[in-house]
């Protein structure tokens, strides 16, 4: 059975997509059959990955509300042994349109089933929110992997996100947990990025991946050239972090 790994965090531009594209790939390249789910109304991940967003058909809110088998949406990617579920501005909509459904919380969890023995690896890059397209995430996933940015507010609310994982697992999916958080978007540069650094280790103690992702210029521009940064520049800074960060990932199991 594959693994379901959520990357989540309700606050915007923490290098989430970046983070779910770039890990991703790194699984793929490891050989490991993955898949990638966008989550996300913006579609981040699925430009990202060099998908054009005209004229998708099915995307991941066609599986969610249209009933289309999740299969059926997947497509390759340039990254051999990747597949993506794209998404696109239809999935605005779906926060309220899950509202009046039954089993409204599970429908991601149900289309995932059969997928599990297809890939080993599924990656699912949530909205920046804790909606229902988030709540459907975690109560699909095994684990969360959380980025987070080294920058004042980054700690108040990952103290939320956590409560909220918490409360997913107590009512809705047992066997989630917190796969681990990711420092990214470090500058060594600053007092300010040690400090946050130095007081993610203090409170959550154990949860942290030893890898930090650096500001990178490089992991920046990737994404406008519709590739990972293994692709599209294998031997920069950030392509190196997310290598480790894969190998932390694949060492949990």
């Amino acid at each position: 059975m594959g693994r379901v790994i959520s990357v989540v965090n309700q606050k915007g531009g923490v290098g989430k997509t970046t983070t779910a594209v770039n890990l991703a790939s790194g699984l793929a390249v490891a050989e490991h059959p993955t898949l990638l789910v966008d989550l996300d109304p913006q579609g981040n991940a699925t430009t990202g990955l060099g998908v054009a967003k005209d004229g998708l058909y099915p995307t991941v809110y066609h599986v969610l509300l249209g009933g289309e088998p999740l299969e059926k949406a997947a497509r390759e990617t340039l990254v051999p042994n990747l597949f993506l579920v794209p998404a696109d501005i239809d999935l605005v909509g779906a926060e309220v349109e899950l509202v009046g459904l039954s089993a409204r919380e599970s429908r991601l969890k149900n289309a995932l089933e059969a997928l599990r023995e297809k890939f080993e690896y599924i990656l699912l890059d949530c909205p920046p929110s804790l909606g229902l397209l988030t709540v459907n995430a975690l109560t699909a996933a095994d684990s969360a992997l959380v980025p987070l940015q080294c920058e004042y507010y980054a700690l108040e609310g990952l103290a939320q996100l956590l409560k909220t994982i918490r409360l997913i697992k107590e009512r809705l999916n047992p066997r989630l947990e917190v796969e681990g958080i990711v420092l990214t978007m470090f500058d060594g540069r600053t007092s300010l990025a040690t400090q946050v650094k130095t007081e993610v280790h203090r409170y959550f103690s154990g949860q942290i991946f030893q890898t930090i992702i650096p500001r990178n210029v490089r992991l920046s521009e990737a994404p406008s050239h519709g590739k990972p940064i293994l692709l599209y520049d294998v031997r920069s800074t950030g392509a190196l972090a997310y290598l480790e960060l894969t190998k932390e990932v694949l060492a949990h199991g």
